[in-house]
């Protein structure tokens, strides 16, 4: 071989080592970050190349795949009843990505979790087409339809939780959006993404676990949990010596309680809670201190966030405010804010005794030929009060009930506690209240179920909102549509 060949001969293999050494790098190494580059659009259309999972509620799927045959998707997502599951289910778009379960559980639904793979290597050898897996959801679709109608055309969420297992059987917020709308990729699914997050009532926001409110006299279960956990007081039937109206230390401002039909003055805990006196709780609130106030908030959630798998917004009892603030903040204003589902977490404690177990929203994932690949177990998220401080708060919440603010909530053959809470925002507190119920319901043969309703815009009238008025009777019937009354 001469020299000019021999040379270009050596040129020639270093090429093919060098295209060798790149090849093995891009698919060895660099592959997953290649894989996962928002600009390769092969995972998308591989996700709808074949039929999604699906999301089961009570045994029935709420999500389906039509098969559409486009040139790059051959499959679009769609949903049963999407507007009362889009808070569960989320959306699953060709041209927006996805959100909440359809996101969160992704690998099981579009078939590329790692646990899916030898069913898909079964079914590559066998010729069946590739199928996603199910994920199999704690919803009862009787409390979501009940909770879902009785909000309405109403802004406002509802939670309901089985405060023994943390099983969420309820999760509702209006106004509400279709999903399918924008399922795919064409301008008309462009026009209505646009449309939705433009509009001011905001109906993507998921409410019940992303929007946190001023939760007002419901928090008020949190105060009096803290004065019989701390020693302040040792009954529901001890008297405060509360003055009414009481003037919040270090200041000139006086708090006054909503009507003056209220006998406040002096109230014991139990008739404070009957007729929700703010005198009461604020100053229960600025005698326990910030500091006592926040641990015992905290062992209830505020302050964390909670996967359910899909994360809830922070809610907040704040640590820095002054005596004054504390006192407010004791009643559920100022700074104190909460999502829907801290405040049924609230509720589902102190009917389970006291034992707050942790919210989860998946009972079990599953591949496309019904095999269990993974099952919830259930966990306790905290223990916030004492058996006996939880018997004393049982007893609170159904004399609200049986003999205060809460009668709409009343249940026949069914024990039922409950709180109301009107709660002001908005600068000046010009804001049309925030309704608010928060309660749990015991039948006779053990099943228990807690709720808490908000409804945001319920009148128009400042003097018609209540909370007994209007968050009370949409808890009932998801507590009855739970325990069947």
């Amino acid at each position: 071989m001469n020299k000019p060949i021999r040379r270009v001969s050596i040129f020639c293999l270093v090429l093919i080592l060098a295209l060798m050494v790149r090849t093995n790098w891009v698919q060895g190494v660099q592959a997953d970050a290649w894989a996962s580059n928002k600009y390769n659009k092969r995972q998308v259309y591989d996700r709808y190349a074949y039929p999604r999972g699906n999301i089961i509620v009570d045994g029935q799927p709420i999500t389906q795949s039509t098969f559409v045959d486009g040139l790059r998707y051959k499959y679009k997502r769609s949903w049963t009843d999407p507007q009362m599951y889009a808070p569960v289910t989320g959306y699953s778009s060709q041209a927006f990505g996805a959100s909440q379960l359809e996101q969160l559980e992704d690998g099981v639904l579009s078939g590329s979790d790692d646990r899916l793979f030898f069913r898909n290597t079964l079914d590559m050898l066998t010729g069946e087409q590739k199928r996603g897996g199910d994920v199999v959801t704690t919803i009862n679709s009787k409390a979501q339809k009940a909770a879902f109608e009785g909000l309405g055309n109403k802004k406002g969420a509802v939670v309901a939780l089985d405060p023994k297992t943390g099983a969420i059987l309820a999760l509702v917020s209006t106004p509400s959006y279709d999903p399918a709308s924008f399922a795919g990729n064409e301008s008309t699914d462009s026009k209505a993404w646009t449309d939705l997050n433009a509009d001011p009532n905001k109906p993507m926001l998921n409410r019940a676990l992303r929007e946190t409110y001023p939760p007002g006299s419901t928090f008020k279960l949190v105060t009096a949990s803290a004065a019989f956990e701390n020693g302040l007081y040792q009954n529901i039937d001890d008297q405060t010596a509360t003055p009414d109206p009481y003037t919040l230390p270090g200041t000139n401002f006086v708090l006054k309680n909503e009507s003056d039909r209220e006998q406040c003055g002096n109230a014991t805990i139990k008739s404070g809670m009957d007729q929700s006196c703010n005198t009461v709780f604020a100053k229960i609130g600025a005698d326990l201190g910030k500091d006592k106030m926040r641990v015992q908030a905290e062992k209830f959630g505020f302050n964390s966030t909670v996967d359910t798998p899909i994360r809830s917004e922070k809610s907040v009892f704040p640590s820095n405010s002054t005596p004054d603030g504390t006192a407010q903040d004791s009643i559920g204003q100022h700074d104190t804010q909460a999502t829907p589902l801290q405040m049924a977490m609230v509720s589902a404690a102190i009917a389970n005794n006291g034992s707050l177990m942790q919210p989860y929203l998946v009972a079990e994932e599953r591949s496309a030929s019904l095999t269990t690949i993974s099952k919830h177990s259930e966990k306790q998220f905290s223990q916030p009060i004492s058996p006996a401080t939880a018997q004393k708060m049982q007893d609170l919440m159904v004399s609200v009930v049986e003999n205060g603010t809460g009668k709409n909530a009343k249940i026949p053959g069914v024990t039922v506690g409950g709180k109301t809470g009107t709660a002001q925002h908005g600068e000046g507190n010009a804001g049309l209240p925030f309704a608010w119920f928060t309660s749990y319901a015991k039948a006779s043969d053990g099943r228990t179920v807690a709720v808490a309703v908000v409804v945001e815009d319920g009148s128009n009238n400042r003097d018609g909102i209540s909370g007994g008025r209007l968050a009370a009777p949409i808890a009932k019937s998801v507590m009855q549509a739970v325990l069947g009354k």
